[in-house]
This record gives structure tokens, sequence and C-alpha cells, in this order.
């Protein structure tokens, strides 16, 4: 009986400590512009991105990418995060042209239950950033929504039209 339940334990400790945020409540991220130049670890990012569970700095899976139009060519470039010394922290260095309009798409933990920032940036200037979400609950929480490509055509044209005006 004592074996069995410290089997028990190890299965519902080992099931913990595995579950990702999208199953024990909805992961966040906030993008911070500028980056601090003081720390270290990001010296030299173009911005920085936090990862929360709740209101606690969570370590997730996080994936970036650049959709833009340069010179009337659509470009599509793998961007590539890199950890700084804090919890939930990572930099992103501009490894896009400055050149075009660009839809920086940053995902944390990628999947059903995921949250994406949509930085639009112009003529190497931040127009913007947004995070899609929803109300739940009759308003009494705010959650991310799933991000289609066609949500990110759509940001895209959208500062393409505000560029050109």
């Amino acid at each position: 009986m004592r074996r069995s339940l410290m089997s028990l334990a190890a299965a519902v400790t080992l099931v913990a400590a595995t579950a990702s945020p999208a199953l024990a409540g909805p992961p966040w991220l906030s993008i911070e512009f500028p980056a601090n130049p003081m720390n270290k670890s990001a010296q030299g990012a173009y911005l920085l991105v936090h990862t929360f569970h709740h209101e606690q700095a969570a370590s997730f899976v996080v994936e970036a990418r650049a959709e833009g139009l340069v010179n009337g060519q659509r470009k599509t470039l793998a961007l590539t995060l890199e950890r700084t010394d804090r919890d939930g922290v990572y930099s992103l260095r501009q490894t896009w042209p400055e050149t075009g309009d660009w839809v920086i798409v940053i995902t944390g933990a990628p999947g059903e239950g995921s949250v994406t920032a949509l930085v639009s940036i112009a003529d190497g200037a931040i127009r913007g950033i947004r995070v899609p979400t929803k109300k739940i609950e009759n308003g009494r929480w705010t959650v991310p929504v799933q991000v289609t490509q066609a949500d990110v055509e759509t940001e895209l044209r959208s500062l393409v039209a505000l560029a050109s005006r």
C-alpha cells in the first residue's frame, strides 16, 4: 500500500511538473522596447520578450518570425530568440532588413492555448504591438486568441496601407 501511494505521488508530481501553461491556464507575453541596455545578457537586443503564467515569470518555448514586404516582394524570415539571465525573458536581435514593412510574429507556448504578439515595423520604427485577446466569463478574464496566418497577412496589409499615406 505504501509503495503504491509513493508511486501515485511521484506520478502526480511528474504530471504537475510537465504540464504546459496551456493546460494550467493561458500563457502570456509582453514586449519590452527598447530593451534595457544596462542588462548585460540582453545588450544589443532589438526588443525583449517576457513570458508569464498568470502573474509569474515563466519560461516556455517561444518562437519568432518576420513577415515582410520589401520592394514589393513578400518575405518570411525565421528569427532566433535567446534566453537572458532572467527567468522568462528572451532577447531578439534585429536580423531582418531595416527597409520595408514587417510584422514580427512572436508565439509563446506554440500550439493550442498559445499566445502571440504582433509587432508592426515600418521604415525601421515600431508602429504597434498587439497581443490579440478576447474576454471570457462575462468579461472577467482576458485571454489570448489563436493567431492565424490570415491575421498576420491582415496586420501586414494594414501596416503597408498606413506606411503609404
